[in-house]
């Protein structure tokens, strides 16, 4: 039995069915079974015991599409997980039955230019859980590749390690942007991936950090995780020349980059205008496909704009910023549900509607 409910079907001759969360049509999510493929000799069979809901999660429960991926039939959901070694493949010398992972959800092809150049989140044949047409990971089970499951420090929990999956995006993004101690950092969006961006700028060690958000109760959660200063600001397009002179007073010093984790025209717009000749712009969220931004003002002032696209490499530093204690993310998880046909709806319901959840979580 899962927790919350009878996850987990006894066929009567001690073989366990597996099940998963199924997105069957908008706003329809079904637990029924799921069908594992074989393991393969650098596999791994994962039971899995955490689960975090991730925006994009929720987007295909309104929408079945997330930017050009579409859900054309039903799909397991979920991507954030970590969970116990069940079994392993006939060549995985790395782990063993009974070791704790993360999981890290892509797999690359390893034979394209940006898979060979390093960058295999580029890859443009990346098989990632829950994009369509690949099945995602809130299941009782789950197989994938050894090299992509991560073994959890002693001092680091099973849903701590499902937070490694948002926390990469944070951590790639202050690569990307080069944050160190002589790094002065606005974040615009404290939604969760702006809060996982502050905690990783605070660990590449960015002495101050200023963020930004429309909502109160989001900039005390920021503040509380240790954000220098918060700002509120508007909606209002109009107010962005207001809120820039706001902004340099709560940062008190020049802006060096700034983190853009809502991906706006407006977050944009102030993001170019509030970042220092000669600084970085990393757009980080991707609000708007097509945004109307003053680019030109921005490059006259020679301010680089760049992107970022999921992570790579980002485990083992996540995982050695967990067990260091450099990085606490369980403050984040706010909500947690285990995995009956109705704690997956309220889970989801919890999600969608925002207000003081930032993380849900399963506990499988």
């Amino acid at each position: 039995m899962g927790k919350g409910g009878m996850s987990i079907v006894d066929h009567g001759d001690g073989e366990e069915q597996n099940m998963a969360a199924w997105l069957v049509a908008i706003n329809t999510l079904k637990i029924q079974p799921f069908n594992l493929p074989s393991i393969g000799p650098h596999d791994v069979r994962v039971r899995v015991k955490a689960v975090g809901i991730c925006g994009s999660d929720v987007h295909y429960l309104k929408t079945l599409r997330c930017a050009d991926f579409i859900v054309k039939e039903p799909m397991v959901i979920g991507h954030e997980c970590a969970g116990i070694i069940v079994e392993v493949g006939s060549q995985v010398t790395s782990l063993e039955p009974g070791d704790r992972v993360a999981i890290e959800p892509g797999i690359s092809c390893w034979r394209c230019d940006p898979c060979k150049q390093g960058r295999y989140n580029l890859c443009p044949d990346m098989k990632f859980f829950a994009t369509p047409p690949v099945h995602g990971s809130l299941a009782n089970q789950i197989v994938h590749p050894a090299d992509l499951c991560f073994k959890l420090p002693q001092n680091v929990s099973l849903e701590e390690g499902a937070m490694c999956e948002p926390l990469s995006v944070g951590v790639h993004a202050c690569r990307r942007a080069n944050i160190g101690p002589e790094t002065n950092v606005l974040i615009m969006g404290a939604g969760p991936i702006g809060l996982v961006t502050l905690l990783a700028a605070r660990a590449f060690g960015a002495p101050r950090i200023v963020i930004v958000d429309v909502d109160d109760h989001r900039l005390s959660v920021a503040k509380n995780l240790g954000a220098d200063d918060i700002v509120k600001v508007s909606t209002n397009i109009e107010d962005v020349a207001d809120e820039v002179i706001q902004i340099h007073k709560a940062m008190g010093a020049g802006i060096d980059v700034t983190l853009d984790c809502a991906g706006f025209n407006k977050t944009m717009s102030t993001a170019l205008n509030a970042t220092q000749a000669g600084g970085k712009v990393c757009l980080v969220g991707m609000g708007h496909s097509i945004m109307t931004v003053p680019l030109t003002p921005a490059a006259a002032r020679e301010v680089d704009v760049i992107g970022i696209f999921r992570y790579k490499n980002t485990w083992p530093l996540c995982l050695e910023f967990l067990r260091s204690g450099k990085i606490d993310v369980k403050p984040l998880i706010t909500h947690r549900f285990g995995f009956s046909q109705k704690e997956v709806e309220e889970a989801f319901e919890t999600s969608a509607r925002g207000g003081n959840a930032i993380k849900v979580m399963f506990n499988l």
